[in-house]
């Protein structure tokens, strides 16, 4: 009877060991699996880009909001203020110009003015030239007296002086338009930099309404009414639910097989006898070490070695069902079937060999 069970148990754990080293030989010896590993979000930090009090808090703790919605308000008096002064400094440059295009007109209406006392000038002189030549041609043959000669020399001279002081009025009013010019140019440049602080201040009141970057659940809100924020300050955290992923920290020896786009398998310890399903999507371009805040320097001291981890980002699959129910933070376990090719097509650069 004893040797009877005896044979029995034997077999029983030979045929368990069999079966045993079957699975491992044909399944368990190609899955790669960590529980160093933890669900994730792009979780977005809503900061305020201002200085200012705080006048409105809209939303509260685990709210689920929708992207452009109103999350906090800043009290805007005093920005209102300064939008107003700069587009009262901007319409002081644009009556600025506006005057000058009024002075160029009339400069303008001036230089023609001047041209046309050129041109009188001109035909004053010619005048007087003749005159004068008439005149000299005649006291030779002693027709005309010497005094007329005297005369017509004279008003010659007078045209001549009259053509140069109307020339040089001339230039002189063009002159005065090239500044003009020079000053409209510097009004302009006066313009835009008042229009550029006119669009800082606009922006400066458009900052005052804190809008939400994107979906998601609001958490860790430490803002309240009447607070002093500044540029910086952490007013609330957003979440964005359900977009979650797992981050899995593999040990250097069990990248070997791996690569973007294999199936994964994985439970979270929140939900025990749950098994969530996946893709592998990408690979971190470092290890875990190297990203702290003091990297590890082997190249002084004692060396010991140490196997390093590298962050393996994994894709939960769309369809599923508890994919609405995971949090950040929360631990899993995942298994990766290296036996597996690329079965989902996956953007961005992997790991090779």
């Amino acid at each position: 009877m004893r040797s009877a069970f005896g044979y029995g148990v034997i077999a029983v754990l030979l045929l368990g060991g069999i079966a045993g080293g079957w699975y491992w030989w044909d399944v368990a010896r190609f899955v790669e699996s960590t529980d160093d590993a933890f669900v994730q979000a792009d979780i977005s930090a809503v900061s305020p880009k201002i200085q200012g009090y705080v006048r409105e808090v809209r939303v509260s703790d685990n709210q689920l909001v929708k992207a452009g919605d109103v999350l906090v308000v800043i009290d805007d008096r005093e920005f209102l203020s300064k939008l107003d002064q700069a587009h009262a400094n901007a319409r002081v440059q644009h009556a600025a110009i506006a005057m000058l295009e009024t002075r160029r007109t009339w400069q303008e209406a001036v230089i023609e003015q001047a041209s046309a006392a050129v041109a009188s000038a001109e035909a004053e002189l010619q005048r007087a030239g003749l005159d004068f030549a008439r005149q000299r041609d005649l006291l030779k043959t002693d027709i005309a007296s010497r005094q007329k000669y005297e005369t017509a020399d004279a008003d010659k001279r007078k045209a001549e002086a009259a053509l140069a002081r109307t020339g040089a009025a001339l230039v002189a009013e063009r002159d005065q338009l090239a500044v003009l010019d020079a000053q409209r140019e510097q009004e302009k440049a006066k313009l835009d930099q008042a229009e550029a602080t006119f669009r800082l201040a606009q922006n400066d009141v458009d900052d005052t309404v804190i809008r939400a970057p994107v979906d998601g659940v609001i958490g860790n809100k430490g803002v309240q009414v009447g607070q002093l924020v500044k540029p910086g300050t952490l007013l609330l955290a957003l979440v964005p639910l359900p977009h979650v992923y797992v981050v899995a920290n593999f040990k250097e020896t069990q990248l070997a097989g791996m690569r973007p786009g294999q199936r994964v398998r994985l439970t979270v310890d929140a939900f025990p006898g749950a098994t969530l399903h996946g893709f592998i999507e990408s690979f971190a371009p470092a290890s875990g070490a190297l990203f702290s805040l003091l990297p590890p320097e082997n190249a002084t001291g004692n060396f010991t070695k140490i196997v390093q981890r590298v962050p393996v980002r994994i894709a939960l699959l769309p369809d599923e069902p508890l994919r609405p129910q995971l949090r950040p933070g929360l631990s899993a376990v995942v298994h990766v079937d290296i036996r597996e090719g690329v079965s989902v097509a996956v953007a961005g650069p992997g790991l090779t060999r």
